[in-house]
This record gives structure tokens, C-alpha cells and sequence, in this order.
């Protein structure tokens, strides 16, 4: 009011009024009459003005600026919403520092709230945010994980319901996440549940403390290549985080016995344990968790160790709550300590059990584990090379509950093993990956029993598996429904064909890509016994068949749902017949490297896409830019891969 000068506009400069009795007239009648103010901003005023007959010069230095940290601190703990509290953090990095350094606890606001919630709950306005679970989650990767982000997350998620998950995954060696950073969040979100940190070169200890200090409700801790966490960090964990039940360490080098000893006598909800490529880490340390935890602990994890036989002897006696066992990597443990696991009738509840690279694992070691592990379900071996085709006989003999067998590059497994396993079991899914040492043979001798409960039958990537065997197993098991063969290059329409009639049940996913020598009498054959129920084919690679197969699919299927002919001899005719199907619902259609598709075909992709979600026209070379761009327009509701 002091700058009006007689229009809408604010001028710098003094009072309208020229002497003190005339301002003195203004003040009189202020409070009897309404004056109009104009809606306008206020401008800063920089030159001195005249108040009466004072003179005062304005500071051109705001005045909080010259407040010591100290006082900055006290005023900063009696703001009372987090919305504020962020929106001081955006002035500067030196408020945002002196925010960071305050607990959450220590504002006023938490106070009064942890005061009246007892008596008067009613007034208390509880925040959640809208994330799963209730609580935040946030992840920082590569150069986006900085001191500086983390304090930001800090301050920002603390009036918003509380930081709940926190991930940082990988961090620049020079200006990275350090200590000064996870401290941070540590003091600014107590909320903090799950706490993941890979690859942090520059947080220690230090930090991994702070977060022990001041997280209590911390449930779940990964850590991965951490080179300069030890058992400090550690213990302080295992002191601070009762609730703690799900920790997984790996490549962290200075981590080692002490550390998971004390894991194993302060963490009594300790549920999953997960344990890689830590040099340090032995048979105390394993043997503390399994025997302090065994009551709940569930999942066990053993990759990369240095333990011996005396750890898997405490596993088979002490692991009785033990449901999912993984051991990768165990070059000191013999066979004598996987014998004595499966002897010590502990792992009765085992479901899941996974052994890869461990050279302790042979024929006998793996029947006393198939008759010690009385509920196993799941079996995968993983380049175990001393096991042959007849101790999986005998392992399928003495593990009466098992569903699910998995063998992986275990090469003296055998034509004669895999028939074997199923005729002597109840199996409902095999999984067969590059095992070299199956061979070809056709048996004379007929089949003594067939395989009925087997569902899923898969064979990758084993060359010597063809004709005979296929056909051999086709007549073992005549209710399959998901058939995998891709990269068997020696089977034949007449191998497969077989399998396709003998197939009782209708077979729902068949998977035959790299499957070289397959024509289209193949899929001829297929659809018409059991286009009834296919819902997914792949015939990536299968370079003989053509047009002649799309026309034979949208004739006799009627739910398939995912198609691939990938490098397929196919071209716009047999688009067109896709096309023409009407009960045809295809949602995911591939046709990358099909050179015999071009422009020709867009009004039929246009007409299939009314329910694609997905398709495929990658190294389609046929296909002009101009004709994807228009599909894309058009399909907008379909995922283009070009």
C-alpha cells in the first residue's frame, strides 16, 4: 500500500503521501474504512524507504542464512509435515545435509503423535502410502547411486508412510554410495524392511552399523560384492534386527564365521539363508546357523564354499524345518558327507533339492538321499558327472514322492537310465539338458510298464536323443501334455509321430524349435490329433515347414494362443490363411526372420491383430518401414517387435 501511486502497477520508491501528517491521516482512518488493494505481487523492495520520520535500510542478507547449523537443526525438528521438511531440502545441499542428520524420532511432530496415540488415537491422521505391503520402495542403480539421491530419499519418503524397501545396485568408485549416504536413510526411515546393496566398493561397516542402530524392523538383508563389509557390520545386524529373516551374502570376502554365528543365536525368525563365494565362511559358520535356527529356517543356499563334510552331516541332522536345499560348487565335500546327510533322516520335509557341480555326489551318496529326504519332490542335478543311469534308477526307486527330476549335463546318464527312471516311478515332469551320453538304441525287448502320471516331458539340446528313443518314450507315457524337444536336430517326422498318436491326454504346448528335419507333415499330424487342445506351438528354426502348416493350424486349432514360425519357409499365403481362421484367438505371433513375408501381408496382420498382444517382425527384411509404422498406428494395442 505504501508504493500505490495511483494505478494498478507497484513502484519501487517512497510514499505517496509527501510529509508524516498526511501518512498520519491514512493510519487514523485505516481502521474505520476498507481500502482496495489490486491483486498483484508484492515486490522486493531494495532501495531504503522512509517511514515517518526513520529511516531504515533493509538487509540484502535473508536472516536465516547467519544461524549457526545448530539452531538451523532445532528449527528444522519443529516443522511439522513431511511435505514441508521436503520442500526445505530443495533450498540447498548443506539444508538437505543438516536434514539428513536429524532421526525421525527426534521432531517434535513424532513426538506429540507417540504422546497422545495412547490417549486419544482418534485424532492421530495415520499416512500410508500406496505401494505394496504399505511402504515404499525405492531403487537406485549406476550413476543415479549417490550420497545425494539417498538423502533426498531420505527426507522425501518420510512423511509419505516410511521408506519400506531400499535397493542400490552398482555405484561409481568415485562418486558412489558411501557410508555418509546409508546413514542417512538409516536415521530418516526406521520404517526400513528389506535392504538390498550390490556392488558398493565405498560402504563399510559404518554404515551397515547405522542401519542396525536405527532399523529394528529389518526383515530382509542381501548384500553382494561388498568388499569392505566384515563381521562387524554383521553382528551388529544380528544384535539389532530381531525380526531379521531372509539374509543372503555374496562375494563379500571379509565376511566369515563370526558373523553368521552370531546370525544363527540373535536372529530366532532366521527363515532363509543364502550363502555365495565368501572365502572366509566354513564349517562353524554353517554349522551355527542350522543348528541354532533349525526350527524355522527353511531355504538353504551353499554356493562357492570351503565347507567339508561335516557341514552337510549338521544339514541332514539339524535341518528338520529344511523345505528348499540348494549345493553348487562344494569341491570339499565327498561323498561320504552327502551319504551321511541322507542317512541322518533329517530332511524330512525337504521339497526342493538342487546339487550342481559337486563332485561328492555318486550313485550311492544319491540313493541314501533319496531314501533319507522321505517328501522329496523336486530333484535337479547340474553337472554332477559321477552319477550314472543306474544310481538315477535307484534314486528313483527310493524317493517314492518324487514329481519333478531335472538332470543337467550329466553325461553318464543313459538311454537305458531315462527309461528306467520311467518305468519305475511316478514322475510328472523330466527335464533332460545337454546330456551327451544318451545314445540312440533301439531296445528289442519290450516295455514293461508305461509311465503314466508323466505330464511334462522335456528334452533339450541332447544330440544323441532320436528316432528310437523318442519313440520308445512316446509308448512309455501316454498322458503328456507339454512336449519341449527344441534343438534335437536328429529327430524325424517318423521319430516323432509316434509320440504325437500315443498321446492320449491332447497334447496343450509343444515346443519343437531347432528341430531341423521336421516337415509339415508333422504339423499336419499334430493339429489334426490334438488342435482340440493346443494352446502354444513353436516352430522357431524349423526351416522346412511352409505355408502348407499355417494352413493346417487355422483349420484344426481352436484355443492356440501362441504361435512362433521363426525362420520358417512361410510367406503371405500362409498369413493370409491365419487370417481367415475365425475361431483363431492368437495373442502372441512370431514370424522374425520369415524373408517370404512382405508388405503384402499387412492387411492380414491388421485383421489377426484384433487380439495379438505381441508380434514378431523382426529381420523380416521383406517388410517396408513404412508398413511397420503403419501397423504400429494401427495395432496400438499390440507390443511390435521390429
Amino acid at each position: 500500500l505504501l508504493e500505490f501511486s495511483g494505478d494498478d502497477d507497484f513502484y519501487n520508491g517512497g510514499s505517496f503521501y509527501t510529509n508524516s501528517t498526511d501518512l498520519g491521516r491514512l493510519c487514523s482512518i485505516s481502521f474505520q474504512v476498507d481500502v482496495y488493494c489490486p491483486p498483484r505481487k508484492r515486490t522486493r523492495i531494495s532501495a531504503p524507504f522512509h517511514f515517518g520520520e526513520a529511516e531504515v535500510e533493509q538487509n540484502k542478507q535473508p536472516s536465516i542464512d547467519v544461524l549457526p547449523d545448530e539452531c538451523l537443526v532445532e528449527i528444522f525438528k519443529r516443522i511439522s509435515g513431511g511435505k514441508e521438511r521436503s520442500s526445505c531440502a530443495c533450498v540447498s545441499k548443506h539444508w538437505l545435509m543438516l536434514l539428513t542428520s536429524i532421526r525421525k524420532g527426534e521432531y517434535e511432530s513424532s513426538k506429540v503423535v507417540k504422546e497422545n496415540v495412547g490417549s486419544n488415537s482418534g485424532d492421530v491422521e495415520m499416512i500410508l502410502s500406496e505401494e505394496d505391503d504399505g511402504y515404499l520402495t525405492r531403487c537406485l542403480e549406476g550413476k543415479k547411486a549417490t550420497d545425494m539421491r539417498l538423502a533426498a530419499v531420505a527426507v522425501g519418503t518420510s512423511g509419505h508412510g516410511g521408506l519400506g524397501k531400499l535397493s542400490i545396485r552398482g555405484s561409481s568408485s568415485s562418486r558412489g554410495v558411501t557410508n555418509f549416504g546409508l546413514s542417512a536413510v538409516a536415521r530418516g526411515c526406521p520404517s526400513l524392511k528389506v535392504l538390498s546393496l550390490w556392488n558398493v566398493p565405498r560402504v563399510g561397516d559404518e554404515g551397515l552399523c547405522e542401519v542396525a542402530k536405527e532399523c529394528h524392523l529389518l526383515e530382509k538383508l542381501d548384500l553382494c560384492q561388498c568388499p569392505h563389509l566384515s563381521n562387524k557390520g554383521l553382528i551388529a545386524i544380528a544384535a539389532n534386527c530381531p525380526n531379521l529373516t531372509a539374509l543372503s551374502i555374496q562375494s563379500c570376502p571379509k565376511i566369515g564365521n563370526e558373523g553368521l554365528q552370531a546370525i544363527g543365536k540373535l536372529c530366532p525368525k532366521l527363515q532363509s539363508i543364502s550363502i555365495k563365494d565368501c572365502p572366509l565362511v566354513g564349517d562353524h559358520g554353517v554349522s551355527s546357523l542350522l543348528s541354532s535356527a533349525s526350527s524355522v529356517l527353511s531355504k538353504v543356499k551353499l554356493q562357492g564354499l570351503s565347507i567339508t563334510d561335516f557341514s552337510l552331516a549338521v544339514i541332514g541332522h539339524y535341518g528338520k524345518s529344511v523345505t528348499n536345499l540348494m549345493l553348487s560348487g562344494l569341491q570339499n565335500v565327498s561323498e561320504k558327507g552327502f551319504w551321511v546327510m541322507g542317512n541322518a533322516q533329517g530332511l524330512q520335509k525337504l521339497v526342493s533339492f538342487t546339487i550342481a557341480s559337486c563332485w561328492g555326489v555318486t550313485d550311492v551318496s544319491l540313493e541314501a538321499i533319496g531314501k533319507g529326504c522321505a517328501n522329496l519332490k523336486q530333484m535337479c542335478l547340474r553337472r554332477c558327472c559321477f552319477v550314472s543311469g543306474d544310481g538315477l534308477v535307484a534314486f528313483a526307486k527310493s524317493a517314492g514322492s518324487l514329481e519333478c527330476l531335472q538332470l543337467e549335463e550329466c553325461n553318464r546318464v543313459t538311454q537305458s537310465g531315462v527309461i528306467g527312471v520311467l518305468s519305475n516311478c511316478g514322475l510328472k515332469s523330466l527335464t533332460l539338458v545337454k546330456c551327451m551320453g544318451i545314445k540312440d538304441i533301439s531296445l528289442e525287448a519290450p516295455l514293461s510298464s508305461s509311465c503314466n502320471s508323466l505330464k511334462s516331458l522335456s528334452i533339450r539340446n541332447c544330440p544323441g536323443f532320436g528316432t528310437a528313443s523318442l519313440a520308445m518314450v512316446g509308448r512309455l507315457c501316454p498322458q503328456l501334455q507339454h512336449v519341449d524337444l527344441s534343438g534335437l536336430c536328429g529327430i524325424t517326422d517318423a521319430g516323432l509321430l509316434p509320440l504325437l498318436e500315443n498321446c492320449e491326454a491332447g497334447l496343450v504346448k509343444v515346443n519343437l524349435s531347432g528341430c531341423l528335419n521336421l516337415t509339415d507333415e508333422v504339423v499336419l499330424h499334430l493339429t489334426k490329433l490334438h488342435g482340440a487342445t493346443l494352446e502354444l506351438l513353436n516352430l522357431n528354426g524349423c526351416r522346412r515347414i511352409t505355408d502348407a502348416s499355417l494352413a493346417a493350424v487355422a483349420e484344426n486349432c481352436v484355443f492356440l494362443s501362441d504361435l512362433d514360425v521363426s525362420r520358417c519357409a512361410i510367406t503371405d499365403v500362409g498369413i493370409a490363411a491365419l487370417s481367415h481362421a475365425e475361431q483363431l484367438n492368437l495373442q502372441v505371433l512370431s514370424f522374425s526372420g520369415c524373408s517370404g513375408v512382405s508388405n503384402k501381408s499387412m492387411t492380414f496382420l491388421k485383421k489377426l491383430g484384433k487380439t495379438l498382444v505381441g508380434l514378431n517382425l523382426q529381420h523380416c527384411n521383406s517388410i517396408s518401414t513404412q508398413t511397420i509404422e503403419l501397423l504400429v498406428e494401427s495395432l496400438w494395442r499390440c507390443d511390435i517387435l521390429f
